[in-house]
């Protein structure tokens, strides 16, 4: 997902940004689960022989992981930080400790980190959330990565020393290797020669396809990081061959990458889907993957295709996008897949960041109770952006607040997936029926997009995975 840019932007690239930051888009409440044989076409496999016991996982996503070494706090990491998309990065190295600490506590079989593993691609946060990944997987939990628009040959890579911003060294796709090679890539079963996807078998019965969607060959000629994401048609073939080698030895397949393969908001931006996401959604109905985990866009939202109740036909694809773990409410999602039923559950989990502050002796009072002040932090952040984009409208000062306070409250559920279970009480705020007498203008298409309702919960579901 797009950061800031740092030295000037589009009007184009300002208003996707500000959406990433206010973006995390609709609703949850209800709870949907996909019946086994009622929402699986191709038909569900047969039980995988000699495997009884589910096995359980996490994936997070956008960790946007910045060194410690990389900012002294100054006015210029403040002033990049609060012109930023809501990321935590003042406490983005307690974060990534926080979810070390879990995954040592919880045990999970494995992990997956679906892309933007990285501020912008800075070499010395690579080098040091490796060293973590490291930690993870020597407590037992298997790690399992792909980058994102973030995380190669980025051109943004920043320090910040005092009041400048200093160009930071970055990773090229040959060092992404060389740093990641033990999270996924020697384990791996097959490997893309056109990309940095591959397919590794994390458990019996169950291999991931991990793919590389982002596009960054040409990231230092634009001198800025390609946001958009697509699959190379020999990527596509690559991937067909592989469903049919899983299919061999009746493994079902999870499909994880960065970019979505459905639309997670009805505004009208680009750079979050696969530009070639048409073609990307055929091929994988075709090939029966029918669960995909993306990230990108920072906010909780699960989507189906068809959606439920349509009369379509057509095997439903499941995209799960993952709330960015640098954003409030700094969370993952915790599945377990069953191989005597093929069936997958997923539900979020806020990285216990309290328990590891308290168990690590930390006397920062912001990490003690750092549910609370991630919120606030985050809230306070939605009202002056909302404030800002109100600054010329004809509303009274004391109208415009009232409207402030409603995008805020709106939001710090939106990106966590449980605006839904609130609808209601937002709506009947006089900040919201202020937003409805808006004529046009991204906010008010934000704030009415942020009220839509799918009908599913954007925090849990249980669907059973299909094979050929």
């Amino acid at each position: 997902m797009p950061s800031s840019r740092i030295h000037g932007s589009t009007s184009k690239l300002k208003l996707v940004l500000f959406l990433l930051l206010s973006s995390a888009l609709l609703l949850s409440g209800c709870r949907d689960t996909a019946t086994p044989g009622t929402d699986a076409a191709p038909a569900v496999a047969a039980p995988v022989t000699g495997a009884s016991q589910p096995v359980s996982f996490w994936v997070a996503t956008d960790t946007h992981y910045l060194a410690k070494s990389l900012e002294d706090g100054g006015q210029a990491f403040q002033t990049y930080v609060r012109g930023g998309d809501g990321k935590m990065l003042p406490y983005s190295d307690e974060l990534a400790e926080a979810l070390v600490y879990e995954a040592g506590q919880k045990q999970p079989d494995f992990l997956i980190l679906s892309g933007d593993l990285t501020n912008n691609g800075e070499a010395a946060s690579h080098k040091e959330l490796t060293a973590k990944l490291h930690r993870i997987e020597a407590a037992g939990t298997s790690v399992y990565v792909v980058p994102g628009n973030h995380d190669i040959n980025n051109p943004w890579a920043r320090s910040f020393s005092g009041d400048k911003q200093v160009v930071a060294p970055h990773i090229n796709p040959d060092d992404f290797l060389r740093l990641y090679g033990d999270f996924g890539y020697k384990e791996a079963v097959s490997r893309d020669t056109d990309s940095l996807s591959y397919v590794v078998k994390a458990a019996p019965g169950l291999r991931l396809l991990m793919i590389d969607s982002a596009q960054y060959a040409h990231n230092e000629e634009y001198n800025f990081p390609q946001t958009d994401g697509r699959l190379l048609p020999s990527t596509l073939t690559w991937i067909d061959e592989n469903v049919k080698l899983a299919a061999q030895e009746h493994d079902s397949i999870i499909t994880v990458m960065h970019h979505n393969v459905l639309s997670h908001t009805s505004m009208a931006v680009s750079g979050f889907k696969l530009n070639n996401s048409q073609q990307t959604l055929k091929a994988f109905r075709q090939d029966g993957l029918n669960l995909v985990l993306s990230g990108h866009i920072h906010m909780q939202d699960i989507r189906r295709d068809p959606e439920v109740n349509s009369a379509d036909p057509a095997m439903p694809v499941y995209d799960i996008a993952t709330s960015a773990m640098a954003v409030n409410p700094h969370q993952y999602g915790r599945m377990t897949f069953d191989p005597r039923s093929r069936s997958v559950t997923y539900n979020t989990a806020a990285v216990d960041v309290e328990g590891w502050a308290k168990a690590g002796g930390k006397s920062d009072p912001n990490l003690l109770n750092f549910k609370r002040y991630a919120e606030e932090t985050f809230a306070v952040n939605s009202y002056e952006k909302a404030m800002s984009r109100l600054q010329d409208s004809p509303f009274t000062e004391a109208e415009k607040q009232s409207m402030a306070e409603t995008m805020s409250s709106l939001n710090v559920k939106y990106f966590a997936g449980t605006a839904a279970a609130s609808l209601e009480e937002i709506k009947a705020m006089p900040g919201f029926k202020l937003w409805e007498r808006m004529d046009g203008g991204f906010m008010s298409g934000y704030i009415r997009s942020m009220t839509e309702h799918s009908g599913q919960s954007n925090i849990s579901l249980e669907m059973v995975l299909t094979t050929q």
